[in-house]
């Protein structure tokens, strides 16, 4: 992901499966009042260092998810791993600070600034003096001029995935010197700040070929701390090397290389010294954490090797029993690594077989106990290569949300959408994800951005907080009754069902029967017959789980006391916690909850089943389906092939521009279609669209964030997703590294990067300041 927030912002708009300094405290409005956007939840978590004591020279290796196919990051197929080469090699007019506020990147800008307000918006661009292009031509007005005619979309030759605000540029034109450029809108663009970054020379930009073509495999022409060197596809790495015509910095190390590794594969990568940095999921940062290396905490803080796990964890019960690491033993099974689901009894069974009478029998579990043993092997030794690395933490630009599709079924009905809301407790959930990692647990109060950023403000009132009352009167109001006679699908409702509908049709909502038959369509008979496939099931079924994974490494933290949420599977809810289903016109309330299934999304199973728990307190039943991660999205998000989902957005410091495709109202398209650009709950309305176009056409910067809070409160009135939690983000690094890990707001500063001298340390900074 990039961390610019200004450039490449068909990245930052990617669904996910999902910078050294002190944050700045919280601003003050012009009328002495606190700021709502408040301070950032967590602070970069870099290990800071001061240039003087960072060795020069040394490569760093990066593990990053794939080579990109393009590194034009203006294109639709660019990825994460594009934008972390851009941000390294190419300029950028604004980068993010660590509130995830913009401010001028003083190496390619002198100023930058609204010159003229009427009869129109000009800006007026002051270059840095010294800055030139790698083949030692000056970063100029041809530049700009260029990328603004590859991105103003009048030209269809062009294959952009996006061309946000360069519509609205009426001219770029020389200012009265070589190093102004002014640029003139035809219409207010209040986001002027996230254009030019990246900023591609002309030779890229200057021709439909050029741009469509000559910047995918290789960029020849940069101006950054780096260039790029050599592009191995076949190998999977790209290397990046000191720019010798940069300006600015010295950039400390010699090289920077991206190496692919898949995420599933980066455990074994850092224990094998194949890369120096890596990131990682929850599960395997638990790992590497009690492996021996530091649990870095937001904002620059450690826990020292030895320290004391949190109580009711895994490890603090193995060291009770005089064992240390994921290999403790608690109750018999191992906590983490080959054997987990081995019982003492089973343990028992399997040393009797092979030293029992039946030869046969025997020999195969002999061999089953050499391979296990050689795993168990294997992974010591891994482990004890892990110690060799730390985990830096922060939290990601991003959130995760609970997404409802409100195209049809029992969702389109918004009292629904808001009793789900209304049913669950969503500082319970993020503590889930969080609280084991150590960091903050608060729920995110916005869809639009995050605490510390200029446009956050907690909105969540107005949709109103987990009340199991609230929600059961919201869908008693939608007609759905507890305990009512159930049908098979597709049969006549009867007189009943014809009144139902009568009403229905006079309140303004959709008929029942329509809003079902559409949803046969998208579940199968749902939750009114078992599922077949053994990754479908019903939460409230009887012989059905109510709870996670029991593998899951969130289940195995010491939470699994908490009444209903982490009985074994099968296991029925306390009598109180649970209603009898809803039904109405003769069928049950049931929502089809897809879910992820691969490695690296356990957190999201979790969060989902617990979800499930909340919900059938209600009376609402779901059928979760784990679906396999390639097909995740693709084909059930951007489908609509569901009613409940969880996935993530990245924020921007953009809103006004990059949020309005996600939240705008669906409209239909020329073939009949429906036309969601990227809401993919299908819910929207015109206030929320017209408030998204006042912000962008307002040049007062407060004036915009009030209209971006005030359509984040009509975003969550609608409830057509409901933010969770801020994504965390985690790095295992060396030790040695300095102002390289979890960056959290703040865009990397690739030449500061680098091995610390021998006998110097970094800087640390209490946790969240």
């Amino acid at each position: 992901m990039s961390h610019h927030g200004v450039g490449p912002r068909a990245v930052m708009r990617s669904v996910a499966f999902l910078t050294a300094g002190v944050l700045a405290a919280p601003l003050l409005t012009a009328c002495g009042e606190e700021d709502p956007a408040g301070r950032p939840a967590a602070g970069p978590d870099i290990a800071p260092a001061a240039r003087d004591r960072i060795a020069d020279g040394g490569t760093l290796r990066w593990a990053v998810d794939a080579v990109p196919d393009t590194f034009n990051t203006f294109q639709a197929d660019a990825d994460p791993t594009s934008a972390r080469v851009a941000d390294a090699v190419l300029p950028s007019m604004y980068r993010l600070d660590a509130a995830g506020r913009p401010q001028v990147d003083t190496d390619y800008l002198e100023s930058a600034k609204i010159v003229e307000r009427e009869p129109r918006q000009v800006v007026l661009y002051k270059l840095h003096q010294e800055a030139v292009w790698s083949d030692g031509r000056e970063i100029g007005a041809a530049d700009f001029v260029a990328q603004w005619r590859a991105l103003s979309g009048k030209d269809s030759a062009y294959w952009t995935a996006r061309n946000a605000g360069y519509e609205r540029i009426e001219k770029v034109e020389r200012g009265d010197s070589d190093l102004e450029v002014r640029v003139t809108f035809a219409r207010p663009y209040a986001d002027w700040k996230s254009l030019f970054s990246p900023l591609y020379p002309k030779q890229v930009t200057g021709t439909s070929d050029s741009f469509n073509d000559g910047a995918r495999k290789k960029l020849k022409v940069t101006a950054g701390p780096f260039a790029v060197d050599e592009v191995d596809r076949k190998g999977g790495e790209v290397t990046l090397t000191r720019n010798p015509r940069w300006w600015g910095r010295q950039a400390k190390l010699s090289k920077l290389v991206l190496r692919a590794v898949p995420r599933d594969k980066r455990t074994a990568a850092l224990a094998k010294g194949e890369v120096d940095i890596a990131e990682i999921d929850s599960s395997q940062a638990q790992r590497i954490m009690p492996a021996g290396g530091e649990a870095r905490g937001p904002g620059g803080s450690a826990s020292p090797r030895g320290s004391a796990a949190p109580t009711g964890s895994p490890d603090a019960r193995g060291a009770a029993r005089g064992l240390s690491g994921p290999l403790a033993r608690s109750g018999g099974t191992l906590a983490q690594g080959p054997g987990t689901a081995l019982t003492p009894a089973q343990a028992l069974r399997s040393w009797a077989i092979a030293h029992g009478s039946d030869e046969k029998a025997a020999g195969k579990e002999t061999l089953a106990r050499k391979k296990r043993r050689a795993e168990l092997a294997a992974y010591r030794a891994q482990q004890s290569a892990l110690r060799g690395f730390e985990v830096r933490r922060s939290l990601e630009p991003a959130y995760t949300q609970l997404a409802l599709n409100g195209a049809d079924g029992p969702l389109a009905d918004e009292r629904v959408r808001r009793a789900v809301a209304r049913a669950l407790d969503r500082a319970e959930l993020a503590g889930l994800v969080l609280k084991p990692l150590g960091l903050p647990a608060d729920p995110v109060g916005s869809h639009l951005a995050l605490s510390g950023q200029a446009a956050y403000a907690d909105s969540s009132g107005a949709l109103g907080g987990q009340d199991t009352d609230e929600a059961r009167a919201l869908l008693a109001d939608a007609g759905w009754e507890e305990g009512g006679p159930l049908r098979e699908p597709g049969k006549a409702a009867g007189a009943e069902g014809e009144k139902s509908e009568k009403s229905e049709k006079k309140s303004g909502t959709k008929p029942d029967g329509e809003a079902d038959e559409k949803a046969e369509k998208k579940t199968g008979d749902g939750a009114a017959k078992k599922a077949e496939d053994e990754d479908t099931y019903v939460v409230g079924d009887d012989n059905k789980p109510y709870a996670t994974d029991d593998d899951s490494p969130l289940a195995r933290d010491g939470r699994q006391n908490a009444p209903g949420a982490y009985a074994p599977r099968g296991t029925r809810a306390p009598a109180d916690a649970a209603r009898a289903p809803l039904a109405k016109n003769g069928k049950p309330l049931s929502l089809r909850f897809v879910l992820p299934s691969g490695p690296g999304t356990e957190s999201l199973r979790t969060v989902g089943e617990r979800i499930a728990v909340m919900l059938e307190r209600v009376g609402i039943r779901t059928e979760i389906s784990k679906v396999a991660d390639d097909s995740y999205f693709k084909d059930h998000i951007a489908n609509g092939q569901y009613d409940l989902a969880l996935y993530s957005w990245p924020t921007s410091a953009f809103p006004a521009t990059d949020a309005r495709p996600i939240y705008a109202k669906p409209v239909p398209a020329a073939d009949g279609s429906l036309s969601v650009e990227q809401n993919y709950t299908r819910v929207g309305t015109n206030q929320v669209d017209q408030l998204f176009e006042q912000a962008i056409s307002t040049l007062d910067e407060s004036e915009t964030r009030s209209l971006i809070r005030k359509a984040d409160a009509r975003i969550w009135a609608a409830a057509g997703s409901i933010p969770l939690y801020q994504r965390p983000q985690l790095y295992a690094v060396r030790p040695q590294l300095a102002n390289v890990g979890a960056f959290g707001f703040q865009t990397p500063v690739y030449e500061d990067m680098g091995f610390l001298k021998k006998g110097a340390t970094a800087l640390q900074s209490p946790a969240g300041t």
